[in-house]
């Protein structure tokens, strides 16, 4: 079905009557929300691939709107700690028969209810871990704790759930405790070279010290202060997101706030003052600043300030300290060209009572390191030749997708790169994917056609069966010489339809995870303003990002589940089982289309066995693949077990013997010779330089460096040489591909194994 004839079948089916007149909210707030959700409720059977009513039985004894119920109550309590079987049970009983009707009526008093039972459940938990941390602990018990209760049942009763908390609570205090005893030994380590520095981490940069209980207890005082932040509208929104994600995982409601989130995302731009934030003791504190931004050409503000009060213009500064993150993204973005005043906690300040106040304009805000990058390599093989090899990397398919702002496009991007790429001489070229999620569906087709002549690039399937092929627009190729696409379990959507297309024309060679992510479905979204009954506009009621589709490769299989299988698998740490589309709920299931007829462009087929087997020699004497096999096998492990350890001293010999683990291997690394690649970095600002800078390949790429919210004292210190071994590895698979099609010999080692390959 065509978007507009979408439409028009949507218009029809939610002009029917829905009700909302007969319910009777309390207030103005939740009248609204009632109405926006018997409208989604309602695009959602009309318009969803399976076109499932909310009153279906999708399972034996189980509806649609059982699985939204249930769907809601993980979203609110995913690792099962605040209800319990008789809460659950007692929602089933009270609401699973009623909640279509319900929800038709515009009645949402099931969801409101429900989550202020969770609030209760939270409060009081909140109470009784404040009794728990007057506990005198010893940490010398032989006692673990569950790390992951997602899929554990639901405690019986409260006082079950008293047991896991009192594990849970004694846990995070000994978590609390090791992380400040790292953060000791670190200021004693600084201390030696940098006094000043040191006094910076021992006064907690002007903040008050706390002790590990004290850490612990303002955890669950700030979790409760932002849930009782929560209106009406942000709790609907949450129910809407449990009655979308019931239908399939990726189908989603977004509140207005989440919308332009989405806009930003997807444009790469938006108008603010171009820092990232996150919490921390209740500050927003500055994480990064976006390279070319407002906040970044001011040059004041700096990383890991604390921002305590902001101020619109010249109006009173409205306090911050324990707001909730988004909501105070919400007070900095505005206007182009309107000021912020930023009253702001110095990074390097020992006096909490010394602020500064910071004046930014605001500008648009390129988010560049969300865009496609490249790099040209010069890689030098054991025999002394090199080849020149270029890497572009692709953190999405982006597109404005006609929702305003800058005109931004993924393949125009990737065309101004791969042109500077050809100029610079490169012989063979390196597509990265990897943590690629997708995006445009029309970019992910029109950059398949750079590399192709003409003909399908994919298929996509409606509800009502209909298959619309969508073709290479532009029947010029960009680069027919050697290829590669670099993916992992984290590539999906838009990335396994361009790595689809490419294996399928014989055009690439796909190394990386075992398979992809495995998302085969195509959303489209729409406004709900658009579908309100009897055309009245709720006023920025969000939209439906709204599962319409799936697609089909042109050979005819999905890549839904099954994702796109490596020609040459490479160990890594995402390629874990429970990563990829099978790992979700409620995944479509995988089918299969005819094929279409194509021609194979390509013959990348013949040169596989060589290459594979010269791979494969390779990862077997490559230490750095080994440890990738150690980590997934102790990560595994972990996994299974999922506990953690009460005693200290375990704990402590656990962080230990990872130290040790680590430093092992920095040391064997700068022991070991690395491989000789000389790299030029070439951006989307640099592309007509008229020279390219040189780029270390041992340094992260910049959101590697951003701090976790929780970090883990046995991390990898940032400062220590980053190794990829998967793009090594690519680089020394092209420079043999390379070398095959202009049928040069590779090793006698790959040459013997190539012998008895299949």
């Amino acid at each position: 079905m065509k978007i507009s004839a979408m439409l028009r079948f949507l218009l029809l089916a939610l002009l029917l009557p829905t009700g909302s007149l007969l319910a009777a909210p309390d207030t103005k707030s939740e009248a609204k929300m009632g109405e926006i959700a018997s409208t989604v409720a309602r695009m959602l059977e009309s318009a969803h691939y399976s076109r499932q009513r909310l009153n279906d039985e999708v399972e034996p004894g189980v509806t649609q709107a059982d699985k939204a119920l249930a769907r809601y109550l993980e979203l609110l309590d995913y690792n099962r700690l605040f209800f319990t079987q008789k809460d659950i049970d007692e929602f089933t009983g009270k609401y699973g028969d009623r909640l279509q009707n319900d929800i038709m009526l515009s009645d949402l008093s099931a969801a409101y209810a429900i989550y202020d039972r969770f609030m209760e459940r939270v409060r009081t938990r909140v109470g009784k871990v404040q009794k728990l941390l007057e506990n005198d602990f010893q940490f010398d018990s032989d006692r673990t704790a569950e790390l992951n209760r997602d899929d554990s049942p639901w405690p019986a009763d409260e006082a079950a759930a008293d047991k896991i908390w009192e594990a849970r609570v004694e846990a995070e205090l000994l978590q609390a405790i090791v992380a400040e005893r790292t953060l000791e030994e670190e200021a004693k380590k600084k201390s030696k070279d940098d006094e000043k520095e040191a006094a910076t981490v021992d006064n907690n940069g002007g903040l008050p010290k706390r002790t590990p209980k004290e850490t612990v207890q303002r955890r669950y005082e700030r979790m409760l202060k932002s849930l009782e932040e929560e209106t009406r509208e942000d709790q609907a929104s949450t129910f809407l997101s449990a009655l979308a994600q019931s239908y399939d995982p990726h189908s989603e409601y977004m509140s207005q706030r989440a919308l332009d989130n989405f806009n930003i995302q997807m444009g790469l731009s938006l108008v603010g003052i171009g820092a990232e934030l996150r919490s921390e003791d209740g500050y927003a504190k500055i994480q990064r600043l976006v390279p070319g931004g407002p906040a970044e050409r001011g040059g004041e503000l700096k990383v890991n300030d604390r921002i305590v009060a902001v101020a619109q213009g010249d109006d009173e500064f409205e306090d911050i300290v324990d707001m909730k993150l988004d909501k105070v993204v919400e007070r900095i973005r505005g206007k182009k060209g309107t000021t912020v005043r930023l009253q702001v906690l110095p990074a390097s300040s020992v006096d909490p009572s010394k602020l500064d106040v910071i004046s930014i304009v605001r500008d648009e805000v390129k988010l560049k390191d969300e865009e496609a990058k490249a790099q040209v390599i010069d890689a030098t093989g054991a025999d002394g030749e090199t080849s020149r090899i270029g890497l572009i990397t692709l953190p999405s398919f982006y597109a404005n997708m006609g929702r305003g702002g800058p005109p931004k496009s993924t393949t125009r991007d990737v065309t101004a790169l791969l042109n500077r790429l050809k100029r610079e001489g490169i012989e063979g070229l390196i597509i990265d994917l990897r943590r690629d999620s997708g995006g445009s569906l029309e970019e992910a087709v029109r950059l398949t056609g750079l590399f192709i002549p003409n003909g399908p690039i994919v298929q996509a399937k409606d509800t009502n069966g209909r298959i619309n092929v969508m073709k290479d627009p532009d029947p010029g190729v960009l680069w027919d010489g050697p290829l590669i696409v670099l993916m992992n379990r984290l590539s999906a959507s838009a990335s396994e339809i361009f790595a689809a297309a490419l294996q399928d024309y014989g055009r690439a060679i796909i190394v990386g995870d075992e398979k992809s992510f495995g998302k085969g479905t195509v959303q489209t979204l729409l406004d709900v303003d658009r579908f309100m009954p009897l055309f009245a506009q709720a006023r920025e009621a969000g939209a439906v990002k709204l599962t319409i589709q799936k697609f089909y490769r042109v050979k005819g299989g999905s890549t839904q589940v099954r994702g796109v299988t490596s020609d040459i698998i490479l160990p890594s740490l995402t390629d874990q089982p429970d990563v990829g589309e099978d790992a979700l709920d409620n995944p479509l299931a995988y089918d299969e289309v005819p094929s279409r007829d194509f021609r194979a462009t390509g013959n990348v087929g013949r040169h596989l066995p060589r290459l594979r087997a010269a791979s494969e020699a390779r990862v077997s004497d490559n230490p750095e693949f080994a440890y990738i096999l150690e980590d997934r096998e102790r990560f595994a492990e972990r996994l299974e077990e999922n506990t953690i350890t009460l005693n200290k001293s375990k704990r402590l010999a656990e962080i230990e013997e990872e130290k040790a683990r680590r430093e092992q291997r920095l040391a064997e690394r700068k022991k070991r010779e690395q491989p000789q690649f000389a790299a030029l970095e070439v951006t989307l600002d640099t592309v007509k330089a008229p020279e390219l800078q040189p780029v270390a390949l041992d340094k992260p790429p910049k959101r590697a460096l951003e701090a976790p919210d929780d970090p883990d004292p046995s991390a990898p210190d940032e400062e220590e040489p980053y190794v990829d071994p998967v793009r090594d590895e690519a680089i020394l698979i092209m420079m043999d591909f390379i070398r095959a099609e202009d049928q040069a010999p590779v090793t006698a080692r790959a040459e013997a194994a190539a012998a008895t390959a299949p």
